[in-house]
């Protein structure tokens, strides 16, 4: 198969031809019909992601069909339309018996923990478990932007943040997942804010139910901004980027009891970012965590696509073939495209 390759760390990947992958007993192999760039993929390809074992194809976000299917499979077969968490579960913990397996404790990560799919073909482990149904009126490259930005999105405002309508939220990075947060609360009623440095990007996240916007370059003081226009703070506000400044902001722009929800990934040098721990206390205010969103969580979102209240498809961007993945990996930190950029040629 053609795939993407690094054998060093911050080292140009490069398209090369290796062996097909064979299905393990309990997984699958899928042919990858689309996958997304995302900026977890360049956290991996820096070295910040201890899991990651070199020479290494990254890929996590991903659809395709069933290619293989491993002996003790059940519920799939060769053929069927299929995407997949970026957070595989191993289906024995206590967190995954407690339907926890976004926190998995010996949880598998394509892309991360083992050959990923920036690739013609992937294996995916555990299918029974961590597989879920693509209807056939989502496209590939929309069920590739599920897995990781969108998913993670709908968990962050459904689940953890527990947003509810009329609540003010606040969206700091108008990124694929920022956008896709503007997009899930606005769908569920809330009122909200979205904040970013591209104007570009604050145009789209109106169109997709923002009822104001704020451009961090033309504003002061962004969390006193955004007290300002909600009146006391926002109820839940979301870090969609993973940046010392916007946890800060998201944090101080909180209402009394508000909850803050830290998406974005920190790593590396941006670990230990500075808090505001005496407004934390003082105003008894929530610090939550978002990582991935489980497989039997899926319905739920699906079945808002489904039905028209949320369109993720908007929020797809470029579609590249697997000869410009390099680059677009590359340069995932210097630039982010408004939109995902998803892999559909290879």
């Amino acid at each position: 198969m053609k795939a993407v390759l690094f054998e060093k760390f911050q080292e140009a990947p490069r398209v090369v031809t290796l062996a097909d992958p064979t299905p393990e007993p309990h997984g699958v192999v899928l042919k990858v019909e689309a996958t997304g760039v995302c900026r977890s993929d360049w956290h991996g390809w820096m070295g910040h992601d201890t899991d990651i074992v070199l020479p290494h194809v990254p890929g996590h976000e991903l659809a395709g069909v069933v290619q293989a299917v491993g002996k003790d499979v059940r519920n799939w077969k060769v053929g069927d339309r299929v995407t997949v968490p970026f957070i595989c579960g191993c289906g024995s913990c206590p967190e995954c018996h407690a339907g926890h397996q976004q926190v998995c404790l010996h949880q598998e990560q394509p892309g991360f923990t083992h050959w990923g799919s920036f690739a013609e073909y992937v294996g995916i482990h555990r299918a029974d478990l961590n597989l879920v149904a693509l209807p056939e009126h989502i496209d590939f490259a929309t069920a590739a932007s599920l897995g990781c930005r969108f998913a993670t999105s709908f968990r962050a405002i459904v689940d953890q943040g527990k947003v509810s309508a009329g609540q003010w939220v606040a969206v700091h990075g108008c990124g694929g997942v920022g956008l896709s947060a503007v997009m899930i609360a606005s769908a569920v009623g809330a009122n909200v804010i979205a904040i970013d440095i591209d104007e570009a990007k604050l145009a789209l996240a109106r169109e997709l139910g923002a009822v104001h916007t704020i451009n961090g370059t033309t504003v002061t003081n962004v969390p006193e901004a955004v007290i300002e226009l909600t009146k006391g703070g926002a109820h839940v506000s979301l870090d969609a980027l993973g940046h010392p400044v916007t946890c800060f902001n998201s944090i101080q722009n909180l209402r009394p009891r508000g909850k803050h929800v830290q998406v974005g990934l920190m790593l590396g040098d941006h670990a230990t970012p500075q808090v505001p721990m005496a407004k934390i206390i003082g105003k008894e205010l929530e610090i939550l965590g978002s990582h991935g969103m489980q497989a039997h969580r899926y319905g739920a979102m699906l079945d808002m696509i489904g039905s028209g209240k949320l369109a993720p498809s908007r929020l797809v961007g470029r579609r590249i073939s697997l000869a410009q993945a390099p680059e677009a990996l590359m340069g995932m930190d210097r630039f982010q495209s408004i939109g995902a950029t998803v892999i559909t040629t290879f």
